[in-house]
């Protein structure tokens, strides 16, 4: 069977976007391989995704309608966790159809049926702007390989073009069981295990572009008005391009990673939005070493032979299951109209 001439997305090969001005056209890539997380020994506590069964036990009743909780209609393993970030994205996806008239795809590296996906051109082609999202665990073995980080240094090439980068968290890379109890605490999520460690895949990615940003922890933002994110520390003067122009909050989630930079050239990259650390919740390593704010968006404006922008933000504000408010989605407007 011959390859076929264009990637493969949710369960169907992808149509490529013809190229309009003023109509930027997005793709996702989940580095993840779908039978490894979902395949994953749910009798090993650490580096897995939760089955829905302890979706439902921990959130209850969120998920007890018969949609979720029926076996015969959805699948209670972790297969059935990793199907509702799909369910997630959905209201993302339909805006930025609605906004662009251009459907966005979802690519994954490896998929539900075994189809490997690599970063070349059959995904890049017709892209204008790329996220690439680090669900993957790192105990999968996913890595890029030296053709993928060069489709990606030739897409950077491309007048216009935008690369966002969100490795999800890493919580308990300590070797001290100790610690891993405390960032547990801190971040206080059930859900997360002792150690969760993602983002092999983009911090490879990272590593063979010359990003110099690392994401550390699972930490728990600040909170007002009983559950929405305490507003970003934003840096409007850096902010030239207007990436947070009219944004005041990112949505909430119990866990988020602080994105640090590697580097001292303070031109490389721009950290244009912080948030506020829950402190009072149990300390955790980071905010023991005296850190009340973490690093959640991030900016490399072009420079050298990129022409195109390199950001890091978390998959996290592009799901609909922690909240979408209007912060959010001018937001998601600001990129969709990025020039």
């Amino acid at each position: 069977m011959s390859e076929s001439a264009t990637a493969r997305t949710y369960n169907q090969n992808h149509v490529p976007r013809p190229y309009r001005a003023g109509r930027r056209r997005m793709s996702i890539y989940v580095a993840w391989s779908f039978p490894a997380e979902a395949g994953r020994d749910v009798t090993v506590l650490d580096n897995r995704f939760s089955t829905m069964t302890e979706i439902r036990r921990v959130l209850w009743p969120a998920y007890e309608d018969p949609q979720w909780a029926d076996p015969l209609r959805f699948q209670q393993g972790i297969a059935g966790g990793l199907e509702l970030f799909f369910w997630g994205w959905r209201p993302f996806q339909q805006f930025v159809e609605e906004t662009t008239g251009y459907q966005v795809p979802v690519y994954q590296r490896v998929d539900q049926a075994g189809f490997h996906t690599p970063l070349d051109e059959r995904v890049l082609a017709d892209t204008d702007t790329l996220f690439v999202w680090g669900l993957d665990h790192m105990i999968t073995g996913q890595d890029a390989t030296p053709a993928e980080i060069e489709a990606l240094r030739d897409f950077l090439r491309r007048e216009g073009t935008c690369l966002a980068l969100g490795p999800h968290h890493d919580v308990g890379a300590s070797d001290d069981l100790t610690v891993r109890d405390l960032e547990y605490h801190h971040h206080g999520d059930a859900l997360v295990p002792r150690q969760q460690r993602f983002g092999r895949y983009t911090r490879s990615l990272m590593a063979g572009l010359g990003v110099p940003v690392e994401n550390r922890y699972g930490l728990r933002p600040a909170v007002v008005d009983g559950n929405r994110s305490a507003p970003l520390s934003i840096a409007a003067d850096l902010d030239t391009k207007g990436w947070l122009r009219g944004v005041t909050r990112f949505n909430f989630h119990m866990h988020l990673p602080h994105y640090a930079v590697t580097t001292d050239d303070p031109d490389v990259v721009q950290v244009l939005g912080r948030q506020s650390i829950d402190m009072s919740r149990p300390p955790n390593p980071f905010t023991e070493a005296g850190n009340t704010e973490f690093d959640m968006f991030l900016w490399m404006p072009p420079a050298g032979d990129r022409a195109g922008d390199v950001i890091l933000a978390d998959s996290t504000i592009f799901s609909s299951l922690f909240g979408v408010d209007e912060s959010l989605r001018t937001f998601w407007r600001n990129l969709v109209e990025m020039t």
